[in-house]
């Protein structure tokens, strides 16, 4: 479909998906990788989305320009784990088309 752009996975077991995520559903980057169940369930997204655990921080290995992150995002990632420069909360990257080829790598579960 138009409105599907193409993301590119590596899971926690160091394995890569190429994925097709629609811009028209409102989704973010968490709730794609739990769709298709790119993490075992209860493993990401705990919080529901919320920017309040972290369970769902990736490493943005491409250069798209994403939104800038939120003070919340920022605070969540300050108390995470093995945090880079190129950490992200997935449930705060909502799926646009802008995202088309965007490579993300999840981050080791805690």
């Amino acid at each position: 479909m138009e409105q599907d752009v193409t993301i590119k996975i590596t899971d926690r077991d160091g394995v890569s998906h190429e994925v097709l995520a629609p811009t028209d559903m409102a989704m973010n980057l968490m709730e794609l990788v739990r769709s298709y169940e790119l993490a075992p369930e209860g493993t990401i997204g705990v919080c529901g989305g919320m920017a309040m655990c972290a369970s769902c921080q990736c490493y943005v290995n491409s250069n798209h320009v994403l939104p800038e992150m939120t003070d919340d995002e920022d605070a969540m990632l300050a108390e995470a784990f093995d945090v880079k420069d190129n950490s992200r909360l997935g449930c705060q990257i909502q799926i646009t088309k802008e995202l088309e080829g965007l490579e993300v790598e999840l981050a080791p579960e805690v």
